[in-house]
């Protein structure tokens, strides 16, 4: 019997190509999205675990636990859906793509005679890899964790006139993010840092000039989601330098290969992902390769980077198994980098995992002063995360913050040719570290205010003068940008926080006159500190705020898009009445020049969100709580 099946094509912008990450626009216009519920005829009930085959092919998708699948980047034109889960018959139905559009199928399962005995041999062994891979998706098995996130709230300038912050570079939740919208699911509401998914996105600054290696602007606006507020963005521009340019680098890849990196987004990826990093290098450039699994091993010492042929073939033998001894690979990464260590060059510990050290000396704290202790000798550790089901996001940001290094999560090849090609020069060198903001408000002209993301990057306000607090690293190329959304004198807080205080002067409350000050012009003033990537004495810089609100630039409507989606995954508080539909407005007045299409890609981001109705699905199944450790 065949399905009873209901197509339809959604007048959307499509998930188009969001397994790979690709965020063009002219391989999108040939493509098309296949989405929909697999449910049980008789009764409704959704079905979990249903493999979804294109035009015959071996692999497929599972749906998840609410029935849904996706099939993103289908070539237009005619296709046939192959639909097999135990107890069920086989359902084959035919589906129109049309190119830059969803199309939706949802397929009602008759219940029939299928057994494990009537698969042959090959279609047994694909139902059993699909339910190895479908454990990323079960609830008992997800051992994915976050560190917890609790939103920054409204602040009253007379209780906290300073807000001081590192500055984070970090790229990984926005990857990360975009892979569980790609499957049909709601993040985790701790998987979302606002401030990474922010500073995913190029923006526009200008020229870098001066003494300092970056640049720090400010644009002052409404705030879109409320709009009696101010939305103030600073931003940090550190200058670009040509690849050629960059000094000469003394590279470990440190490679895991234990057995929970098997499958497909996890090793095979990180191959193809490093050897792109591979064609980048130079003569003078240096690769060593470190693998740790049951058991740490140099599987190449130091090569010159002219020996490429060498280094891909090292790469390619690489096999995943075994347990995880994470703790001892990175000793033995840090005892290489340090034989070959270059004077004024880039050392750089490359460590790319599924995070899951689970063998050796593995804890947390062990793992971090080492890390500590070896950056401050010059050699830095960034960290790449691959795949699901398993990712200890938590632990990665940990050590590439105590590493002076960065953090991006791989999705997917293209996604590594962002990070390690189009990206390189700000992954691979530091311009300036232990990067420190700290804004004092005007209390004549602000009552409160709020810092949109950066909750685990907050230092004391006395940190901002210590030299030695640990802060963010700035590489060639790279911007951050952080957005504080300010109440301004007169207007009533969102929220009361404390008792008023007895000993200092109050600020006015509703509508009366502020007191006179010789800054009443200023809203707030911005100081930022640094150290040269070899100094230990930190540099400063400041930059007053005036208060006058402007029609915003493209990038800060952008940016302020970005902010509003990340909060209503957060489910925050703060974001009002703003929609996905809002986002969407905003975002495509902010889109500008888009060369790479990034921001398209997030426009279909939000666009399918809004589609698939994931801000719908019930807390209890996507809750912090399933996702925390």
């Amino acid at each position: 019997m065949q399905a009873r099946t209901i197509i339809r094509n959604a007048a959307t912008t499509a998930l188009a190509l969001l397994l790979t990450g690709f965020a063009g626009t002219a391989h999108a216009q040939q493509t098309g999205t296949i989405t929909g519920v697999v449910t049980d005829a008789a009764s409704g009930q959704t079905l979990e675990s249903a493999l979804v085959r294109l035009d015959g092919a071996e692999s497929g998708t599972l749906t998840n636990t609410q029935g849904r699948y996706i099939l993103a980047g289908v070539t237009a034109g005619e296709h046939t859906l192959t639909v097999t889960i135990l107890g069920y018959e086989v359902q084959e139905v035919q589906v129109t793509v049309v190119a830059g559009q969803t199309t939706t199928a949802n397929i009602e399962m008759t219940a029939g005679a299928l057994r494990v005995q009537d698969i042959t041999v090959t279609g047994v062994a694909r139902l059993r890899a699909a339910a190895r891979a479908d454990y990323a998706y079960r609830r008992p098995y997800n051992t994915e964790s976050y560190a917890e996130i609790n939103e920054n709230e409204f602040k009253t300038v007379g209780e906290a006139p300073l807000s001081t912050f590192s500055i984070d570079v970090d790229r990984a939740s926005y990857a990360n993010v975009r892979r569980f919208i790609q499957d049909g699911q709601r993040p985790p509401v701790d998987a979302v840092r606002i401030e990474e998914m922010i500073n995913y996105f190029p923006y526009q600054w200008g020229d870098v000039a001066g003494e300092h290696p970056f640049a720090v602007t400010t644009e002052v606006t409404q705030a879109p989601w409320k709009r009696e507020h101010r939305l103030v963005r600073i931003g940090l521009h550190a200058e670009s330098i040509d690849t050629e340019d960059l000094p000469p680098s003394n590279l470990v890849f440190l490679l895991d290969v234990s057995g929970s990196m098997s499958s497909q987004d996890k090793l095979p990826l990180l191959k193809k992902a490093f050897a792109l990093l591979v064609d980048q290098l130079r003569e003078q450039d240096r690769v060593a390769i470190v693998v740790y699994a049951g058991a740490a091993g140099l599987v190449l010492p130091s090569t010159p980077g002219s020996q490429k042929d060498e280094i891909l073939a090292a790469l390619e033998k690489l096999r995943a198994g075994g347990s995880t001894a994470g703790g001892a690979g990175i000793k033995l990464a840090y005892d290489v980098a340090r034989k070959y260590q270059m004077d004024g060059g880039n050392n750089r510990v490359i460590l790319a995992t599924d995070g899951d050290f689970n063998v050796g000396a593995s804890s947390d704290d062990a793992m971090v002063k080492l890390i500590e202790k070896e950056r401050e000798s010059g050699t830095f550790l960034s960290v790449l995360g691959f795949g699901t089901g398993n990712l200890k996001d938590s632990k990665m940001e940990q050590i590439a913050d105590h590493g002076n290094g960065n953090f991006a999560y791989i999705d997917g090849l293209l996604e590594a040719r962002k990070v390690l090609v189009e990206e390189m020069g700000g992954t691979l060198l530091t311009l300036a570290k232990d990067v420190k903001l700290q804004v004092e408000f005007n209390p004549a002209t602000v009552s409160g205010y709020r810092l949109i993301g950066y909750e685990n990057r907050l230092l004391a306000d006395e940190d901002f003068n210590d030299d030695t607090k640990d802060a963010g690293e700035l590489g060639a190329g790279h911007t951050v940008t952080a957005l504080y959304e300010v109440v301004p004198a007169g207007v009533a807080m969102p929220r009361p926080s404390v008792d008023p205080l007895r000993y200092q002067v109050q600020q006015p409350a509703g509508n009366e006159a502020p007191p006179p000050s010789r800054f009443e012009d200023e809203l707030m003033f911005v100081k930022v500190r640094y150290k040269d990537p070899d100094g230990d004495r930190s540099k400063l810089l400041q930059h007053a705020v005036m208060d006058r609100a402007g029609t915003p630039s493209a990038d800060l409507r952008f940016a302020a898009a970005v902010a509003g989606f990340g909060m209503l995954l957060r489910d925050s508080e703060h974001a009002g009445t703003f929609t996905l539909d809002d986002i969407v407005s905003l975002a495509e007045a902010g889109r500008g020049d888009d060369p790479r299409g990034y921001r398209g890609e997030f426009i279909r981001l939000v666009e399918a969100s809004r589609d698939l109705k994931l801000l719908e699905m019930e807390a209890e199944e996507f809750g912090p709580d399933r996702w925390r450790r």
